[in-house]
């Protein structure tokens, strides 16, 4: 065995060991989120622990860049449990926590599968169904809830799927007919990946004559019958690890299958991540990027992004 060897066998695990300021008062709680997204379990106060892979390593580097760049301090650290903690207990915690995640989702799928087909019944499985991933990705040591999970929301899909019209199915068409007349949509200036795949799916799919309004970040007052997205208080815009884009197509319905593969690039651009990981990310966010840098103007950037997302739906459409 190697020296390579050996140390990768001794140090199974990653600890981050940080100390967050006081101010401002976010930042514990977006540190914790971004942490309980990698799938990373707290050992004690202050100290998270994954499995020591190069993708670990380089994710929590980054949480450890924000919270030095925010005025924390911490380190990580290559580590084997010598005493107190086993490995089986350390597996152990990240077990349960996968469980507790999945048996949240078993019972919503429980509750919605209670609920019959409808348009609302058809949103919950795909929010599930995307939650259910997220879990799957970070599911390191095969926890038994996931089984349960996957059972209830193919249940729940089944159902979603099992009748065409409803009541909750024409009060969702009587909604998209209602704004066939052309509202106004508000979303915040300075658009980017996020605002540029909404306004052109709201114009495409959702509201044909639709009107955007580009406004200031904070203190704007919605006039009556407009609609905000992807902006603070907004109708539509972010939802727990959704961006505005995966946002509407739930809400509305909207299931058109060339449709998800961009979803999922904009989710990964939008949020900086890899959760989707398409081979079409990087290139598709070079674009945008251009488009952002070459214009000030929000019409513009729209304008061209239109180009961009119309061929990517005509690529994926067309793909086998």
């Amino acid at each position: 065995m190697t020296e390579a060897d050996t140390r990768q066998t001794q140090d199974r695990w990653l600890l981050l060991i940080h100390q967050i300021p006081p101010t401002p008062n976010y930042l514990r709680v977006k540190i914790g989120r971004r942490l309980q997204r990698l799938g990373a379990v707290p050992i004690k106060n202050s100290v998270y622990c994954l499995p020591s892979s190069e993708q670990a390593q380089e994710d929590l580097q980054w949480v450890l860049r924000e919270i030095v760049e925010n005025g924390g301090e911490g380190s990580i650290c290559e580590s084997r449990f010598v005493d107190g903690l086993s490995d089986s207990q350390v597996e152990a915690l990240f077990n349960a926590a996968r469980d507790a995640e999945c048996e949240m989702i078993l019972k919503e799928a429980r509750m919605g599968a209670g609920e019959g087909a409808s348009a609302e019944t058809m949103a919950l499985a795909a929010r599930l169904r995307r939650r259910l991933s997220s879990v799957a990705a970070i599911d390191f040591f095969g926890a038994t809830g996931r089984l349960a999970a996957e059972g209830a929301v193919a249940e729940l899909e089944r159902r979603a799927q099992s009748s065409e019209t409803t009541a909750s199915d024409k009060d969702h068409h009587q909604r998209c007919v209602d704004l066939s007349g052309g509202r106004t949509w508000v979303t915040r200036r300075g658009i980017y990946i996020d605002r540029i795949a909404s306004a052109w799916l709201i114009r495409r799919c959702i509201d044909p004559a639709a009107r955007f309004k580009f406004v200031g970040a904070r203190g704007y007052e919605p006039e009556p019958g407009e609609l905000r997205f992807d902006m603070f208080e907004a109708e539509y815009t972010h939802t727990a690890d959704c961006c505005t884009f995966e946002v509407l197509l739930a809400e509305f319905a909207v299931n058109d299958p060339a449709l998800r593969p961009i979803a999922e690039i904009v989710h990964d651009v939008d949020l900086k991540e890899t959760k989707f990981g398409r081979p079409e990310t990087s290139g598709v966010e070079s674009l945008i990027a251009g488009i952002a840098m070459g214009n000030k103007s929000d019409e513009d950037r729209l304008a061209q992004g239109k180009a961009v997302f119309d061929g990517l739906y005509d690529y994926f459409r067309r793909k086998p």
